[in-house]
């Protein structure tokens, strides 16, 4: 990923800090913020109620999972 965008963990249950979602992500090595790339912020929704459509990082639905790699940090809080 060139020059990642920021998506801080307080913005919990959009689709880029959930498990279902496909885009590329990573997470920041702070352990609290997801960075995705700007150039490629979108992903497709994998088994959840929006299955198969690109969604993007300010979506959100009713069905978020935590991704695994935020899940300890989601449950700390």
């Amino acid at each position: 990923m060139s020059s990642p965008s920021t998506f801080e963990l307080a913005e919990l249950r959009r689709c880029p800090s959930c498990e279902r979602w496909g885009g590329a992500r990573r997470l920041g090595a702070d352990g609290v913020a997801i960075e995705l790339d700007p150039a490629n912020d979108r992903g497709r929704c994998n088994e959840g109620p929006w299955h198969g459509s690109l969604r993007g990082p300010r979506n959100a639905c009713g069905q978020w999972k935590p991704w695994i790699e935020i899940a300890p940090a989601v449950e700390g809080r």
